[in-house]
């Protein structure tokens, strides 16, 4: 743990985390899970097309010209990646293009290290979260709504692949 260690942060940033996915769970997921699965895959992947607003941590100002530019760089790109990645399994999903499976699992596993990624780097290497400037709503709000929305794609093709093995078509549901 580093000397620095923002124990408070940290712990906010885990109840975001906690309520996001009881929220998630509760509410949002039965009425994914009800969707057909291109719908669903491609409502959730909308939810990260957001993403590109962690290039924010590039922008002086926005951030302290303290912070680390090899984190801010590291972030920044990774979440743009994250947010082109997701327009890009968007439109595979609505034009039902034959390849929009594999590219949903690359944006989806993509976004997932870079989420975790973000946070050990935020954790192990930025002590003081007043470093983020502006940006903190993105590690302390947005990045904890992205959490579940990365771990429900798995849950969908789960879904998909016990449907197709139990009927025997392998149409999608």
């Amino acid at each position: 743990m580093p000397p620095d260690f923002n124990l408070p942060f940290v712990l906010s940033v885990f109840g975001a985390i906690l309520t996001s996915s009881v929220v998630a769970y509760t509410y949002v997921w039965p009425a994914v899970r009800a969707m057909p699965r291109f719908e669903a895959l491609r409502l959730l992947a909308a939810f990260h097309a957001f993403r590109f607003l962690g290039m924010n941590f590039l922008v002086s100002g926005f951030v302290s010209s303290e912070l680390s530019s090899d984190f801010a760089n590291k972030i920044g790109w990774g979440d743009l990646i994250a947010a082109v990645l997701a327009l890009l399994s968007m439109a595979a999903l609505s034009w039902r293009w034959s390849i929009a499976v594999p590219i949903v699992w690359i944006f989806n596993i993509w976004g997932t290290l870079d989420l975790l990624n973000a946070y050990y780097m935020g954790v192990t290497k930025i002590g003081n979260p007043g470093l983020f400037g502006a940006g903190i709503y993105i590690p302390a709000l947005y990045v904890p709504l992205e959490i579940p929305a990365s771990s429900a794609p798995a849950f969908i093709f789960r879904r998909f692949m016990c449907h197709c093995c139990s009927s025997a078509t392998f149409l999608p549901s």
